[in-house]
């Protein structure tokens, strides 16, 4: 989540989009060569990830699925860029497949400027979203009881970067919608709250924090979400895989598997804690190899379920 905010100015992420990819287009997705040698499997052997800069689940999923493919014969291409480069290459066919499509809100700017040339592929997370977090024995279990139990977290909702939609929502919705606004709400950033969160935890302290789901934080901390009765941190989103036009026929083995991929809470957690918080966010393949020997069954049991 970061400071991720929606993007209101699409024509100049284009823009600069264009430009990048103009540069590297000789570079970018496969595209659909019908002549190129293809894998045993029927796939074409090059695969181009685009990559969310800054978005630790994308980051995450796409050294996941880099690391399986090579193992299995694909060379893979990823690059980091911001979300507007991403989908205009997409739609562009500079990259084939992207693991991080927010939906229904997050990205539905995009969706609705781009999506008549991306292929959706599946959705791997369905339970993204904003929160307030408190440790996993604290006293309380929704927000709506935050308030009368302000002294115990002392008198303070610990958050993140000013310019972050979590911060904005918690100090616009949240605090007005549950009487908040005796609490003080630290604006900090997201090292100096993970700090917080830990040093808490550790200490068999009592704290609140903003969060998001994804994040490894649920895997490194013993932490829960406090219950959003009101709904004023916003629904949940789901996470969609999406490829350029003609993936399915270009990758017709591949596409079946994103289809039947998914990760539960604690295999994306600590997937994510492995790499960003062990690791460091050096070295996400290195990191994305380490979860699967973590996790031996993995790649089988996703293959018998796409059924390839």
């Amino acid at each position: 989540m970061r400071t991720r905010t929606r993007r209101s100015a699409l024509a100049a992420s284009a823009l600069v989009a264009g430009l990048a990819l103009t540069a590297c287009a000789s570079d970018g997705g496969s595209g659909s060569a019908s002549d190129e040698e293809r894998l045993e499997n029927g796939d074409l052997p090059t695969v181009s990830i685009g990559v969310h800069s800054g978005w630790d689940e994308g980051i995450a999923v796409s050294a996941l699925f880099q690391t399986m493919l090579e193992e299995d014969g694909y060379t893979v291409e990823s690059q980091e860029a911001d979300a507007g480069v991403v989908y205009t290459g997409l739609a562009g066919g500079d990259f084939d497949v992207n693991f991080d499509m927010w939906l229904p809100t997050t990205h539905e700017d995009y969706l609705e400027q781009y999506g008549d040339d991306m292929e959706q592929l599946g959705v791997w997370y369905d339970d993204a979203r904003l929160t307030i977090a408190v440790n996993e024995d604290a006293p309380i279990t929704s927000i709506d009881e935050l308030a009368e139990n302000a002294d115990a977290f002392g008198n303070r909702i610990v958050g993140i970067e000013s310019g972050a939609g979590l911060t904005r929502i918690t100090q616009d919705e949240a605090i007005p919608t549950y009487g908040l606004e005796d609490m003080e709400f630290v604006v900090s950033s997201t090292p100096a709250m993970l700090a917080e969160l830990k040093g808490a935890t550790d200490a068999g302290e009592n704290i609140a924090v903003t969060l998001w789901r994804p994040h490894w934080a649920y895997d490194a901390y013993p932490v829960r979400d406090l219950e959003d009765p009101e709904g004023a941190m916003g629904e949940a989103e789901e996470i969609h895989t999406v490829g350029r036009t003609g993936f399915a026929e270009d990758y017709p083995t591949l596409t079946k598997l994103i289809e039947a991929f998914t990760l539960t809470d604690e295999q994306l957690f600590s997937l994510e804690n492995i790499m960003f918080n062990d690791n460091g966010g050096s070295d996400p393949t290195g990191s994305a190899q380490q979860w699967l020997d973590e996790n031996p069954d993995f790649v089988t049991d996703l293959k018998e379920k796409a059924g390839v």
